[in-house]
């Protein structure tokens, strides 16, 4: 019994490191993703001001 939950170790140790580096790149993309958008909003508010300023 036990040499073969023995054997299972290195396994499961491997699962759990790819979970927390998967977890972990999903959150900085995650993360990412709404930096861009917020930039993007915040660059095309930028725009539509500078558009307004022209025509005036």
């Amino acid at each position: 019994m036990w040499p073969a939950i023995l054997t299972l170790l290195p396994t499961i140790g491997l699962l759990f490191l790819f979970y927390v580096i998967m977890k972990h790149i999903m959150e900085g993309d995650r993360r990412e993703r709404i930096a861009q958008r917020q930039w993007e909003q915040e660059h095309s508010d930028e725009m539509s001001a500078d558009k307004r300023a022209d025509k005036s």
